[in-house]
């Protein structure tokens, strides 16, 4: 949204708004606090609510997805609250703590859902892990390294034949195997039906009854900037005081149950926490979409979307702009996705305003007026909702005003202020990682998040804030200047947008900045008029491609206005990132050290005197 654009202009919706208040102390560092009282009024655990709306609402649907014959296969709140308690009757009789918690190798499902929220009802940990560690990863370290570090007592996937080598590469003997299909595993495996035969009893209701806020809910693990996941402890209170935040900005939620369609994926806490969270807190329908913006899979969104009239809707930003694509395409999808739609949501990277344009022009098109696109601020440390944007003056980069309960502290780092964080709503730590957990927290026990945000209008505070990069990221050139990467890479992937996946900036104690480009291939594809199966390698080499880079190397440079925003090389890289040699986590994002580490050959490459044919210049 641009800031001269009138909240009239927009869809009504009831949305919360506060200010904030903002203490600026001798040491340099500022403290902020929105203006409202911190929530206190919150479930005990998440299964609290679950319990509420199957007596509220018993017959409204909590959960579908797709059979095999593409039939909506439904279940109730009650029908759901039911199976939790046979499947939680049946792990009681298991040896299975936070000691020995349930690990779940697979993606969003029914079956997933069900044993979680059974495993979260009895007060037994569990840990959603990456697919991608299991099918994509051939070497599994990721996911040996887990596993070692968590003990788990069960392991449970749906398709057996699928992590059969997973499971046979990283097979532990103290460990019981449970899959929604058994077959195609050697090992032995339990079926997951059979967790569903045995009725409740009181101790279950006992075990239930026996957690508190401070209970483990689940760990989720997330992969900074070395190598090995880490594993962050979610507990009760965070998960259940982090979905009263968001109520408290979505109070539309209060008025009309949430109807999501969603892929994001459950192993990350902005799909598997926020979203389903929203749900359950709400009592409101989750359909699964086994779709995801890539080749061959955008399909069942678009069909998804052409049959569920959503009113919240999540995305990143890839995703909404494939959506913008499709719905300025079919009016079937544009009158259905916009019938009952109330908020647009992004995360996970800025948003192209072209995409925003024709999201907003759609929206007009179908409504009169514009659907809100609203962001924020959150991480798998902070459940993850820590600060929210508002209808007025939300653009690509912002990040809003901090939520009720949620303190910030801004410390001055070199030219930038890192976000800490203090909240009800943040991890105790890391699992068995005392020394990991030590160092992210500071002296007042705030959470260091790496991240720097800045002031929108210094001189308006209540207008908020925008990101500013990663701390880490940025470097200086041998001249002493520095480069902020956070600001220079989404200029640059803005502007090549659509053909750009991801861009490495390149330049420590150098001369001057580059760029290593991760392209999307079949943009890049399309543009050069190329057949579908053609190599990576083919792509980035076609004189089409390269032209269309140089071109956007020359305007960028023209654009800058010194050396550390002006980028003079650039190199269009032919392989993929690797998620085995930790140049991209499991949900997408690139670790610049590691590729900067891995490929340091065309990095110096890149800086010789004399560079190979690959390298463009201005």
């Amino acid at each position: 949204m641009r800031l001269e654009e009138n909240i009239s202009d927009f869809r009504d919706v009831r949305i919360g708004t506060r200010g904030i208040e903002v203490e600026y102390r001798d040491d340099g560092a500022i403290i902020v606090k929105p203006d409202v009282e911190p929530i206190e009024n919150y479930p005990r655990c998440l299964t609290d609510r679950l319990e509420y709306w199957a007596d509220k609402t018993p017959d409204q649907v909590l959960v579908a997805r797709r059979d095999e014959d593409g039939n909506w296969r439904k279940l109730s709140y009650a029908q759901v609250l039911g199976s939790v308690k046979k499947i939680a009757q049946n792990l009681l009789q298991r040896d299975l703590s936070q000691e020995r918690p349930i690990v779940i190798l697979s993606g969003n499902s029914i079956e997933h859902l069900l044993m979680a929220l059974a495993a979260m009802y009895v007060g037994i940990p569990y840990a959603p892990i990456s697919p991608a560690y299991s099918l994509v990863s051939t070497d599994y370290a990721k996911l040996k390294h887990i596993l070692d570090l968590l003990t788990p007592g069960l392991v449970m996937v749906d398709e057996g034949a699928k992590f059969a080598k997973a499971i046979t590469a990283t097979l532990r003997d103290d460990c019981e195997y449970v899959a929604v299909d058994t077959g195609g595993i050697d090992v032995a495996v339990t079926a997951f039906e059979s967790l569903q035969q045995a009725d409740d009893t009181a101790e279950v209701e006992d075990a239930n009854q026996a957690i508190t806020s401070d209970t483990i809910a689940k760990f989720l693990f997330t992969s900074g900037s070395t190598s090995m996941p880490k594993g962050v402890i979610n507990t009760q209170r965070m998960l259940c005081v982090n979905q009263a935040m968001i109520q408290s900005t979505f109070q539309f939620l209060a008025d009309e149950p949430p109807v999501l369609v969603d892929w994001l994926p459950w192993n990350h806490t902005f799909g598997g926490n926020h979203n389903v969270g929203i749900v359950i807190h709400n009592g409101g329908s989750l359909y699964i979409d086994d779709g995801k913006p890539a080749p061959g899979l955008i399909e069942q969104t678009i069909r998804n979307l052409k049959e569920i009239s959503t009113n919240i809707y999540f995305n990143v930003p890839k995703g909404f702009e494939i959506l913008a694509q499709r719905i300025a395409e079919d009016d079937e999808l544009r009158e259905t996705f916009f019938k009952d739609l109330k908020i647009l949501f992004f995360a996970g990277a800025g948003m192209s305003q072209h995409v925003w344009d024709a999201l907003d022009e759609q929206a007009i098109r179908t409504l009169g007026k514009k659907v809100a696109m609203l962001s924020g601020w959150g991480a798998t440390e902070t459940a993850p909702s820590a600060l929210f944007t508002f209808i007025e003056g939300c653009r690509s980069g912002v990040v809003g005003t901090p939520l009720p309960g949620v303190t910030m502290k801004l410390v001055p780092v070199d030219e930038k202020l890192e976000l800490r964080v203090a909240a009800p709503s943040v991890t105790p730590g890391y699992w068995r990682q005392e020394d990991t957990t030590r160092k992210a927290f500071d002296e007042e026990g705030f959470y260091c998040t790496g991240d720097a945000l800045k002031f929108i209008d210094a001189t308006d505070p209540q207008r908020g804030f925008a990101f500013d990069g990663r701390i880490q990221e940025d470097f200086k050139l041998d001249s002493g200047t520095w480069v902020s990467v956070g600001a220079l890479r989404p200029k640059v992937i803005l502007h090549c947008a659509p053909y750009v996946k991801d861009v490495v900036i390149t330049g420590h104690d150098r001369s001057y900045v580059g760029a290593l480009v991760f392209v999307d291939y079949e943009s890049c594809r399309r543009l050069a008029n190329l057949p579908e199966g053609v190599s990576l390698t083919e792509v980035t080499n076609h004189p089409k491609v390269r032209e269309t880079f140089q071109s956007f190397l020359n305007e960028l440079a023209a654009e800058g206005s010194g050396s550390s925003n002006r980028i003079r090389r650039l190199v269009l890289l032919d392989q993929e990132a690797q998620i085995d040699a930790h140049e991209i986590t499991d949900k997408g994002s690139i670790n610049q050290r590691a590729v900067l580490t891995n490929r340091a050959d065309i990095v110096d490459d890149m800086y010789s005197s004399e560079p190979s044919p690959r390298v463009l210049l201005i």
